[in-house]
């Protein structure tokens, strides 16, 4: 059975995926309201992008309580497996 790795991510990770995040949802809507089109089609834009960006926190949250929930299990297993372990005398005798 293998335990889940316990590595964290590093601040510059984070740093990069929060600006990257920042940057292209900055872009898309300069985009949208500097574009030379009537204002429902910049409206449409803007709520396809403001669903986009929801759906996307919403995904991120849904994968990261999926990969806890399955470590939490993993490191219960874990856990029941070093108990019998430790409790396992191969010198007793069977009765």
């Amino acid at each position: 059975m293998s335990t889940p790795s316990t590595s964290k991510n590093t601040n510059a990770f984070f740093v990069q995926a929060a600006l990257s995040f920042g940057i292209a949802l900055m872009t898309m809507l300069f985009a949208i309201l500097y574009l030379p089109v009537d204002p429902w089609i910049r409206a449409f834009l803007g709520l396809g992008t403001m669903f986009l960006t929801t759906s996307c926190f919403t995904l991120a949250k849904v994968v990261r309580d999926a990969q806890e929930n399955q470590y939490v299990v993993s490191r219960i297993d874990q856990a029941r497996v070093d108990k019998i372990l430790a409790e396992h005398d191969p010198f007793r005798s069977v009765s």
